[in-house]
């Protein structure tokens, strides 16, 4: 169950986004079951969602806002293979969600575009590591990028879960998500704009729910 402390802070932060809690609130439950059915996360995006893209994945794969302390067993596990560096492993490690910036990998990207065509560089890569099990955060400000809604088919051509986060009409992307986020904005800078406290969102309640943060309660 989320965190609604979460959302009704977004809310009231930024009245615009209020007609997207609900989808918020989907998108959040879609990336939980992802995680506690093994899966992971890969997302997309061109320019500045591209930035975006490492954003969310930073914020996944490391604490974000919740001390999040390894699995009892693996810092076991750490000590007995070595007293010294384990001990030293298990206090400063933490445990994260898995993530992958697909714009990331300067050299498979590079490789793609050289060998297969530019236009291919996610749907490629969502080809080799996408599962059923896992899901696609696909962004785009006018929901219309070829190779984002490209990475969108190839999702659901292997039966992932498509997240579209895109500006006000949603574009051609909208029609391979399973949950569309598309912030009443046109213009680019304003879509972006919108779309760092949707995503900031999404990490809070996902992390809330995996890592329960005190600090939300008070």
């Amino acid at each position: 169950m989320i965190n609604d402390r979460i959302l009704n802070e977004l809310c009231n932060r930024r009245p615009e986004l209020a007609q997207l809690r609900d989808s918020i609130a989907d998108a959040a439950n879609t990336l939980i079951s992802t995680f506690e059915n093994g899966g992971k996360l890969l997302a997309c995006g061109n320019g500045g969602s591209s930035s975006d893209a490492d954003h969310i994945v930073g914020e996944l794969m490391k604490s974000f806002e919740a001390s999040r302390p390894l699995r009892r067993e693996i810092t076991e596990r750490l000590l007995d293979l070595s007293p010294e560096r384990g001990k030293y492993l298990s206090g400063k490690l933490e445990s994260g969600l898995p993530a992958i910036s697909l714009s990331s990998q300067t050299s498979l990207t590079s490789a793609i575009c050289n060998d297969i065509g530019a236009d291919m560089v996610f749907a490629q890569q969502v080809a080799s590591y996408g599962t059923e099990r896992d899901v696609l955060i696909a962004i785009s400000t006018s929901g219309n990028s070829q190779n984002v809604v490209d990475a969108c088919i190839m999702a659901k051509a292997l039966n992932m879960r498509v997240i579209g986060l895109t500006g006000a009409t949603g574009g051609k992307m909208k029609e391979f998500c399973d949950v569309l986020l598309n912030v009443p904005e046109k213009r680019t800078a304003y879509v972006q704009e919108l779309h760092l406290p949707v995503f900031h969102a999404l990490c809070l309640l996902v992390e809330d729910h995996f890592y329960p943060n005190k600090k939300l309660l008070l």
